[in-house]
């Protein structure tokens, strides 16, 4: 199990097309601030259904869309 398995479900179970999360709002989700390691993960989130489509350092936030 991947240690963002619970924000992949996040994203699976609320389905919308597009989410623009924080990072503080990540955090909450995975009880844990990301890191560099999300740059290796963020390829599992196609296993459901979405990509990370954009990160932004500047804004704190990260967009995925629904593939």
């Amino acid at each position: 199990m991947s240690k963002y398995e619970p924000l992949w479900n996040y994203l699976k179970k609320n389905n919308k097309d597009n989410y623009k999360l924080s990072y503080e709002e990540i955090k909450s989700i995975l009880g844990f601030d990301i890191d560099h390691s999300f740059l290796t993960y963020k390829k599992e989130a196609k296993e459901y259904g979405y990509e990370a489509y954009k990160i932004s350092i500047k804004e704190k936030t990260i967009i995925f869309n629904k593939i």
